[in-house]
């Protein structure tokens, strides 16, 4: 009886050890699994196999195992550590907390507001957390880029101020309000009268005037700098750093200026859920008009500024181009890169007085712009809109003996004035484009002339012009002289 006792225990011992191997040789890891085959064999490349999964025979506890359309692999303890040395991925990027006002009460509170003094809570509060997100941008701009570039002497101290302008001034505005709409709130989180609060706070904001206005200057001081090799490994390194939140230094410097032209949307947002009878209203309504005047006078010295930056780049072949009217120019309508019907890239500025055509050049590693032709008065200027496929691009005298292509969104620009016996074909990108050329001009020649001369379709450039030229679609340095037509005209007759 004793002896068959024993005869079972070995027995179960002996199959526990075999279920037991047979379970581990089932147990297979990817540390341990080899993808060569004998030599004598053709070896199947690796980048056909669609996924690991079909190497590995299935198993009940396998290192591969397959979640819907997904693969997790797991890492055993034989692992290479040459998987785990990749370079990471890019940072995450940052996400502000977008928490409601009405996500900060609880059930009992929300109940006992109404439908729409919840939305007039919620606008309020959407006013309040912009601040706090305006105040950590603008400290952040100082602690992360401009001490360190300071202590580093990445730029020198007036370079910096230039770009930054006065972050010391404008970080305690914004924290002023957002202490004054603290100490309005009430018990119940609700704040009851925020009219005159503002009205009491707007008037700080007449020191972005100067920010504002310097802005076009530092941003291109800041575009130099970053040709320099410190400067621009010192942003991308903060650029590729989580706090940055994948922006570069100069959009957290355009901050303040989007957040100022936010402040009326959020204003109408709050009058617009405030009861009409509500002692709040006549309050926020001479807010939103002081902050419009406000930004009225910003938007003015903005211009000024921008004007006079782009009349200081012009630079003039012969001082007979320099016009006199060009000092008596406070704004700068519009400007930018357009195309005559030879091809050339110019850049055009839209002045209140004159319209500029000029070629975009780099003197002494300054980017300026040289004045191209005579600048043409506005109240001597003539416009036509021309239909798509009209004219042919590549120049008048090569489109004659070629099929040059059909131009598309082009408009030209003439003088009514003999004496300057201008007219471009100028093209542009697109229709929109094209649309706000036109509209610009036609406002500025309605303001100097009190009716733009339009010319028709098709009726081209005056008489008088006509007949001083061979060339009556462009008078510029791309239209040789008559002497010089005549003899390749001569030479293409020999040719043939």
């Amino acid at each position: 009886c004793n002896y068959t006792q024993k005869i079972k225990q070995v027995c179960v011992v002996m199959l526990q050890k075999r279920k037991r191997k047979e379970k581990d040789d089932d147990t297979v890891s990817l540390s341990s699994f080899d993808l060569k085959e004998p030599s004598n064999k053709r070896v199947r490349p690796l980048a056909k196999v669609s996924s690991l999964v079909n190497l590995i025979s299935p198993s009940k506890n396998g290192a591969v195992r397959r979640f819907g359309q997904t693969i997790q692999v797991r890492q055993s303890p034989g692992m290479s550590l040459k998987a785990s040395s990749r370079a990471a991925g890019p940072t995450p990027t940052k996400r502000r907390n977008s928490t409601l006002w009405s996500e900060t009460l609880d059930i009992h509170q929300k109940s006992t507001f109404s439908t729409k003094e919840i939305k007039r809570q919620e606008a309020i509060y959407e006013l309040y957390r912009g601040e706090q997100d305006l105040i950590e941008d603008l400290q952040l701009a100082r602690k992360a880029y401009h001490d360190p570039m300071l202590k580093l002497s990445i730029m020198t101290e007036e370079e910096l101020a230039h770009i930054f302008g006065d972050l010391d001034a404008y970080i305690p505005l914004h924290e002023d309000l957002l202490i004054k709409l603290t100490e309005g709130t009430g018990p119940n989180g609700t704040v009851a009268e925020i009219g005159q609060i503002v009205i009491n706070w707007l008037p700080g904001l007449n020191a972005y005037k100067n920010y504002c206005s310097n802005q076009l200057a530092a941003k291109a001081l800041l575009d130099q700098k970053k040709q320099d090799k410190r400067v621009q490994d010192f942003l991308q390194r903060c650029l590729e750093s989580p706090f940055s939140r994948k922006l570069d230094l100069w959009s957290f410097l355009d901050i303040p200026r989007s957040r100022l032209v936010k402040y009326p949307l959020l204003l109408r947002e709050i009058l617009r859920h405030t009861p009409p009878d509500h002692s709040d209203v006549a309050s926020l309504e001479k807010a939103i008009t002081i902050i419009q005047e406000i930004l009225s006078e910003i938007n003015v010295r903005k211009g000024e500024s921008e004007c006079k930056y782009y009349i200081d780049k012009l630079e003039y072949l012969d001082e007979k181009q320099r016009d006199p009217l060009i000092d008596n120019c406070k704004t700068l309508l519009c400007h930018g890169e357009l195309r005559n019907k030879s091809g050339s890239r110019l850049h055009v500025f839209l002045f209140s007085e004159l319209l500029v055509l000029t070629r975009p050049v780099t003197r002494n590693d300054r980017s300026c712009f040289q004045v191209y032709r005579q600048p043409i008065p506005v109240r001597d200027l003539a416009l036509e809109d021309l239909q798509d496929g009209e004219i042919r691009m590549g120049g008048s005298f090569r489109g004659a003996f070629t099929s040059g292509e059909k131009a598309k969104n082009i408009f030209r620009v003439s003088s009514v004035d003999p004496s300057h016996g201008q007219s471009h074909t100028l093209h542009v990108n697109d229709v929109y484009h094209k649309q706000q050329w036109l509209n610009c001009l036609r406002t500025a020649m309605t303001q100097q002339q009190g009716a733009p001369p339009t010319l028709q379709q098709g009726e081209g450039v005056p008489a008088k012009r006509r007949s001083t030229t061979i060339c009556n679609e462009e008078t510029d340095e791309n239209c040789p002289p008559v002497s010089v037509l005549t003899e390749l005209f001569c030479g293409v007759l020999r040719h043939f």
